[in-house]
């Protein structure tokens, strides 16, 4: 008590002392929306902030590589035995498994619009600052913002379909809009971006530069959310933007002028996959990655890759994997897909039975004897968490693998899915990496890159959106499932409908909380 009485006394004489002084002082930063924009250095800085954006929207929530894999049918939803149901909501696409959870993306959501707003500020600001001599700059850093904007906007208008397309700082209520209007800003800002962004080759770049965007980051997405939006949406071109031979150009481009190269040896693209032998961050495959590092806390730092947890082995680790919250237990319908011959076997997945560990079911729900190997936290020989050891606050938050978003070897298959007169040799060169020395030909068709881009890209979440591009029919069909799972060490036949899929034409909940706050100027998507 006297510690506290002697607080309280001393808060109330200084405010007595200072109240005439406070109410006439000079705000201690004169810094503000309207005066801060003024040079390229400023505007670099709020480029920065529009990458931590980018890096924070999955820092809650349910992070979009995660949610994708549990929607396809690489994974189940996972977690604890005693958990709510709210991963099986997401798995099964039907809420009422989780009837307390009604905000499935909320915390997604506002991230994702956080990130656009900052995007949009800036993109504002670019006729104030004064350029000077580093003109050329603007364009660069005005293609860099306008790529992440495509970025983030493709993530929403996938996961959500119905969004409302913001393209300046507002407090508006904005309705949903037509997703056609979304995927024409999302193909203009690309297109600008790639013919502004920087293009020399991956090979001469900077490590300075590693995690921001280049010109071929740019060509390579407009190739994916081509071959997306024409797909699902079952139209002829991008918006109007971009058509097909524009799509595969530029992915040629990407191709023939952007140095890059497939790894060797395919397991060395992924840390628990080959120790040692690492390929390390940025290497000679990476597109586009997101950065992430141990420096996480409470406090505000965020630049963790705080999804990663969820993927990993429930409560238990066995080097060289680390603990985790077993979320997304892999189905072992993709472990049969594969051929013992194909190296990305091992490398995508871990098999507790095949790798000789002692596992304990009793806290996991879901448990199919199969975890994701490319995404899951490490641990040393000892059993202690890699990311502490780093630096890294708690295994939870510090985990600091980099998402690659665009792999070379994805440009490949793209390029060879829209007719490129190479597309046989494309094709080749991913499966003999995966096969080695029992490499056989196999001819290029719609059908054979679809598998192997199943096989090629499992558990990275592009395989969600590779199915329904193919048709709701198509996903409907690989979707459903009856499957025997552990749940708490006892057998259960674990059935997937397609029945609520197609209602929802595999689209995400729009959080209710968010249709809440704009007084039902938001509407739900069908299903949910």
């Amino acid at each position: 008590m006297k510690t506290l009485k002697i607080l309280f006394v001393s808060i109330v004489t200084l405010g007595l002392a200072s109240c005439e002084d406070y109410l006439t002082t000079e705000p201690l930063t004169t810094v503000t929306d309207a005066n801060y924009y003024k040079t390229p250095s400023d505007a670099y800085t709020a480029l920065v902030g529009c990458y931590d954006g980018l890096q924070t929207v999955w820092a809650g929530g349910v992070a979009l590589p995660l949610a994708a894999e549990v929607m396809s049918d690489n994974c189940f939803g996972g977690t604890g035995a005693s958990d709510a149901y709210n991963y099986q909501a997401m798995d099964h696409f039907d809420i009422s498994l989780a009837p307390s959870y009604q905000n499935l993306f909320g915390d997604n959501w506002s991230a994702y619009y956080r990130a656009v707003y900052r995007v949009n500020v800036l993109l504002s600001k670019m006729e104030q600052i004064e350029w000077g001599t580093e003109a050329n700059l603007r364009s660069v850093y005005e293609a860099e913002a306008r790529f992440i904007r495509a970025y983030l906007y493709f993530d929403m208008v996938r996961m959500w379909g119905n969004i409302p397309l913001v393209t300046e700082a507002t407090t508006e209520n904005v309705p949903q809009a037509d997703p056609v209007d979304v995927y024409e800003l999302i193909a203009e800002d690309l297109v600008f971006a790639a013919e502004n962004l920087a293009s020399q080759p991956y090979t001469s770049q900077d490590p300075a530069t590693y995690g921001r965007a280049s010109k071929w980051a740019a060509e390579s997405l407009i190739g994916r959310v081509y071959l997306y939006y024409t797909g699902y949406y079952g139209q002829p071109d991008l918006a109007g933007v971009v058509n097909q031979s524009q799509a595969l150009a530029y992915l040629e481009d990407v191709i023939t002028n952007g140095g890059f190269g497939l790894v060797q040896d395919f397991a060395n693209l992924w840390p628990a996959a080959s120790v040692e032998n690492y390929a390390g961050e940025d290497n000679q495959e990476t597109v586009f990655g997101i950065k992430y590092t141990f420096t996480s806390d409470y406090n505000g730092n965020t630049d963790g890759n705080h999804w990663m947890v969820m993927f990993g082995l429930r409560e238990q680790s066995f080097y060289p994997y680390g603990n985790g919250w077993g979320g997304g237990t892999v189905n072992p319908k993709l472990w049969n897909a594969y051929a013992d011959e194909d190296s990305r076997k091992l490398a995508s997945i871990i098999s507790i039975e095949g790798e000789g560990f002692d596992f304990d079911v009793d806290r996991q729900r879901e448990y199919t004897g199969y975890y994701t190997k490319k995404y899951t936290p490490m641990s040393d020989m000892d059993g202690n968490s890699v990311a502490v050891e780093m630096g890294g606050t708690n295994f939870m938050i510090g985990q600091f693998q980099d998402y690659v978003s665009i792999r070379y070897a994805d440009v490949l298959l793209m390029a060879a899915e829209l007719g490129s007169p190479n597309a046989q040799s494309y094709f080749d060169m991913v499966r003999q990496r995966a096969y080695g020395d029992s490499f056989t030909a196999l001819s290029v068709s719609q059908a054979n890159i679809m598998q192997e881009r199943h096989l090629e890209f499992a558990l990275e979440g592009l395989r969600y959106y590779d199915l329904l591009r193919q048709g709701l029919d198509v996903a409907a069909s690989a979707i459903e499932e009856s499957v025997t799972v552990s749940n708490a060490g006892v057998s259960e036949t674990k059935t997937i409908s397609s029945d609520k899929f197609m209602e929802t034409k595999g689209l995400m909940q729009i959080p209710n909380s968010q249709i809440t706050l704009s007084s039902g100027t938001l509407k739900q998507n069908a299903g949910w």
